[in-house]
């Protein structure tokens, strides 16, 4: 559905989420391929290690929190001065904490809603006005098979990535006449620091480098969606597709 990317030598690739887990690891395996990488992140010391062995026009790094609209916007310039622009921006930046009812507060709802939904906004309105302009270039937001039906103890996790999973449909049909492309990827349960308080069996589970893989050989393909690892998220599209008399009963049993 986008044009495949199967070359990635000098493309300008920004990474915001990349300081760990999936951001990072995708990173390394871009770097590895040729690409020219910008990471961001509000750890800017675990950014400069990725960056340390390669010069700048190979890689820089960016700090940013990408709920702070107006960094967000300092950084795109700055990395426009830098590189001339971008080729591909993908949104991986977020926060997850389990949220049942015993665990609900307002406070941390806002505060993933923020990162995970109201990030990519931010990102969204500093890129879009350039992709659009020059035609070109392409956007991935990293949702979440959570996103695709409501989940026990995912009060605020799940509802940000079904927005995302939305807001990545409406995307793609906006901007398919600017010739920008967007995917979206949904992973299962991956092995990274923000899984891993997670206090019940992840089925299915990867690495990060398993992930990062997956994504780049999605985007080879031209996915719009990109799910992984599929013996897991064929499982949850399956479910997804049940009426609620039939999701509801069958979810609870399975979590029970």
């Amino acid at each position: 559905m986008n044009h495949p990317i199967r070359d990635w030598s000098a493309k300008r690739v920004w990474l915001l989420g990349a300081s760990s887990g999936i951001g990072a690891a995708l990173a390394r395996a871009l770097l590895a391929r040729g690409a020219r990488v910008a990471l961001s992140a509000r750890r800017g010391a675990l950014l400069d290690a990725l960056i340390a062995p390669y010069d700048e026009q190979r890689a820089c790094a960016l700090p940013l929190d990408v709920t702070d609209a107006e960094r967000v916007a300092a950084a795109e310039q700055a990395l426009v001065t830098r590189w001339g622009g971008y080729d591909l921006v993908v949104m991986l930046a977020g926060d997850y904490q389990p949220h049942g009812i015993a665990e609900f507060t307002l406070a941390d709802a806002r505060r993933v809603l923020d990162t995970n939904l109201g990030g990519v906004y931010n990102v969204l309105a500093a890129v879009l006005p350039r992709l659009r302009a020059v035609r070109a270039g392409g956007l991935v937001l990293v949702s979440s098979v959570a996103g695709y039906r409501g989940l026990p103890r995912s009060l605020a996790y799940g509802p940000s990535k079904a927005a995302l999973n939305n807001l990545a449909e409406a995307l793609y049909l906006e901007l398919a006449n600017d010739d920008v492309a967007v995917s979206v990827v949904n992973p299962g349960f991956v092995r990274t620091p923000l899984t891993a308080n997670n206090p019940f069996p992840m089925p299915a589970l990867v690495d990060a480098s398993v992930a990062a893989d997956a994504i780049i050989a999605g985007l080879a393909r031209g996915d719009f969606e990109i799910h992984f690892p599929r013996r897991f998220t064929q499982v949850m599209k399956t479910l997804a597709l049940l009426p609620a008399p039939l999701y509801l009963p069958l979810m609870r049993w399975l979590t029970r």
